[in-house]
Parts: structure tokens; sequence; C-alpha cells
């Protein structure tokens, strides 16, 4: 068999079990990267290195194996826009945490979400009480977003910041 082939099915084959463990594992583990996951991530890219290049350690080696997950990437996500199967097969639906005030006890804990995450989540969307939320959804990129039932709060937090040199251009 011709080495890049080989090296191209080994990349597509590592893909698609990495999209399957993430899918076994939930996404509540891409939501907040912390230090046990970033470890693991490195860890992981280590330990499939050799199951997608195999003996190649070449320059094109690598150059082949990053290409054919970049392409089976790419189309991947041309196939998951074009097929609801295919996205009810791989992406979880978004889930309710707390509706009208009343926390869904049985969704949380099968989500493995703690109290303090959740308290952490209101407090960011710049409520106090379970109460006064009307509706917290554990959405499909592991991020909790939350509407309060408070019609003059206007806050809410972003998750992604803009960096300190982006602050000063005018709009």
């Amino acid at each position: 068999m011709n080495p890049y082939l080989d090296i191209i099915i080994r990349s597509v084959s590592v893909y698609f079990f990495m999209v399957i463990a993430l899918r076994i594992f939930g996404k509540k583990q891409l939501s907040q990267l912390n230090t046990a996951d970033v470890i693991l991530i490195l860890l992981i890219s280590n330990s499939v290195q050799n199951a997608m290049v195999g003996n190649n350690t070449s320059l094109y080696g690598g150059i082949v194996a990053a290409l054919a997950l970049f392409i089976i990437n790419f189309a991947f996500k041309k196939l998951k826009l074009k097929s609801e199967f295919i996205t009810n097969l791989v992406q979880d639906k978004p889930e309710i945490l707390i509706h009208n005030g009343k926390i869904e006890f049985k969704t949380i804990a099968h989500l493995g979400i703690t109290n303090d995450e959740l308290q952490e989540a209101m407090r960011e969307h710049g409520v106090e009480f379970y109460k006064d939320v009307k509706l917290a959804m554990f959405e499909i990129d592991g991020s909790i977003s939350i509407i309060s039932g408070d019609k003059n709060l206007r806050q809410t937090h972003h998750k992604r910041k803009i960096h300190k040199t982006l602050g000063t251009l005018n709009n």
C-alpha cells in the first residue's frame, strides 16, 4: 500500500474515533478547559500521532496527516449542515436546566453539572436567585445560557473577551 494513503486512512480513522469519543464523553468537557483537560488533550494528541503516521516521521508524512485531518473536518462539517441525521448522531441537543425558577434536578444530575457551576453561570448573567431565572439552557457547545425574568436587567456576560489591543478600535 502507498505509505501516504496509509497515513490518510489512519488519520481519518483517528478523527472519527475522536468524534465518537467526544460524543460519548459529553459536551461538558468542551465548555471550559481546566488544567487536567489541557493535559488530557496534549496526551491524546501525543498518543494518536503514531497511530496516524506510523513509522513515517518525514515532513511529508506530517503534512499529509494534517491535510487529511483538515479535509475530513471540512467535509464532516459540510455533511453535518446537510444531514439532520448526522447532526443528531454526533451532536447533543440543548437541555433545560431551570424553567420559570424550577430546577430540573434530573437533567442537572445526568449532565454532571454542579450547583457551583450553575450558580456561577447565574452570576455571570447577573442573576442572584434561582426563582429569577426564566430559562437556563445547557447549550450544544457546553456553555450555560440564562434568560432572566427581570425585564429591567440588561447586563449579560460574554464568554469571548476582546483582546486589550483591539479595545482601542473605533466603530
